[in-house]
């Protein structure tokens, strides 16, 4: 028990380095914080009192997530650091998330086991690893081959769609480290250790996302199933599954669990890198191409880099090499964690707004950028991450969570 705890200790805690560049006095970073401690009152309160009559424990939990959030982006603000704190809440909204959907799910169809019923009567919510599948069958038979609600019910197709599409649009592929909902897993157990066991991993392994994503279009478009889900989602190991009534969704199981187990548990914590994100999730193969058309991106001083590969070695998604620190550019599948940045130890690697000069107002960018992600995230997760609490606010003072 002491060695776990002290890992998860050290996956937070702040390392002895030079002080970030970005780094603000207590008065700039109040005054800059206040914008987010507004934005996230009306969003968590107002959420919140939209709904009615809130109970004491809803107001209670709200409030709770609420300081959390503000916290962490005042600390990013003050330390000049990103990934730190954006971590921090990225995996505590990935283990809200289970909490939330298992026990609405629970509460709403009494069980995590995804029936035939239920799919034919639509009860499925919609998820966003979903959206590769659905094109081409939707564009050649005009209908969703999901079994989910298109507008009505929770996370409705129409409804994850747009947030997608206009979370894309915008921050790129920074979805996979500002909003993604499975990605704080992979991203927490990749912290466990302070040292990686698994150190050289063949490049020739980011080009697996394209493959899969190649099958599970190619299959969908073929059968008029989501094959992804149906056969190699990880984390239907921690979500929904279903149910198990023969040998085929026994086999299933077996796959979900041994996929989560390898990609979002041990492999994170050999490698300190993302496995699941990196190396195998279909929908970060789209992403990439949305970096190309959002207004952020990441950038390399090559006057300041002294080639020690740092950035390249400690990327969490495989989106630095060599070459990186010639081009001045990162990696299509850049998620814009903000780990490079923090970790350079010649200040040499910055967010940056394309159509602007590299390296050219860099705190300014800074912030251009984590408003709409930080936001994006506290807005994405924070709804989550109240009902997580809440339910176990609930556990402890009822007995119950549901």
């Amino acid at each position: 028990m002491t060695t776990i705890a002290r890992s998860i200790s050290r996956m937070f805690k702040p390392k002895p380095r030079k002080p970030s560049p970005f780094q603000l006095g207590w008065g700039k970073s109040l005054l800059l914080a206040l914008p987010m401690l507004l934005l996230t009152a009306l969003m968590t309160f107002g959420q919140v009192m939209s709904s009615g009559q809130p109970e004491s424990l809803v107001l209670l939990a709200t409030l709770l997530v609420w300081v959390f959030l503000n916290v962490l982006f005042f600390l990013m603000l003050k330390t000049g650091r990103t990934d730190r704190y954006r971590a921090l809440l990225f995996v505590v909204m990935a283990l809200g998330f289970i909490v939330f959907f298992m026990t609405t799910i629970i509460e709403t169809r009494g069980s995590l086991a995804l029936t035939g019923a239920n799919m034919v009567s639509g009860e499925t919510p919609f998820c966003h690893l979903v959206i590769p599948m659905i094109i081409i069958p939707a564009a050649l038979t005009r209908t969703i081959i999901f079994p989910g609600s298109l507008l009505a019910g929770f996370a409705s197709v129409a409804g994850m769609i747009v947030i997608w599409t206009g979370a894309s649009l915008v921050l790129g592929r920074a979805w996979c480290s500002w909003g993604c909902f499975y990605g704080g897993l992979d991203d927490g157990f990749s912290r466990l250790l302070k040292k990686p066991v698994i150190k050289n991993i063949n490049r020739k392994w980011t080009y697996l996302p394209y493959a899969v994503l190649l099958g599970i279009v190619l299959t969908s478009a073929i059968t008029l199933t989501p094959t992804y889900c149906e056969w190699l989602c990880p984390f239907k190991t921690v979500t929904e599954f279903e149910a198990i009534t023969s040998i085929e969704t026994v086999i299933k199981a077996v796959i979900f669990v041994s996929l989560f187990v390898s990609l979002v548990v041990v492999l994170p914590i050999l490698t300190r890198r993302r496995t699941q994100c990196g190396l195998f999730c279909p929908l970060g193969a789209v992403q990439n191409w949305t970096n190309k058309v959002n207004v952020y991106d990441v950038r390399i001083d090559p006057e300041k880099c002294t080639h020690c590969g740092h950035c390249v070695t400690n990327c969490s998604t495989f989106s630095l090499d060599d070459s990186c620190m010639t081009s001045g550019r990162t990696l299509i599948s850049c998620s814009k964690c903000g780990k490079c940045i923090d970790i350079c130890p010649r200040q040499a690697i910055s967010y940056h707004v394309k159509g602007t000069r590299p390296g050219a107002h860099q705190l300014a960018a800074r912030l251009l950028f984590l408003y709409p992600a930080f936001l994006f995230l506290a807005t994405f997760g924070g709804g989550m991450l109240i009902s997580a609490i809440w339910r176990i606010l609930r556990l402890v003072t009822t007995g119950s969570m549901i």
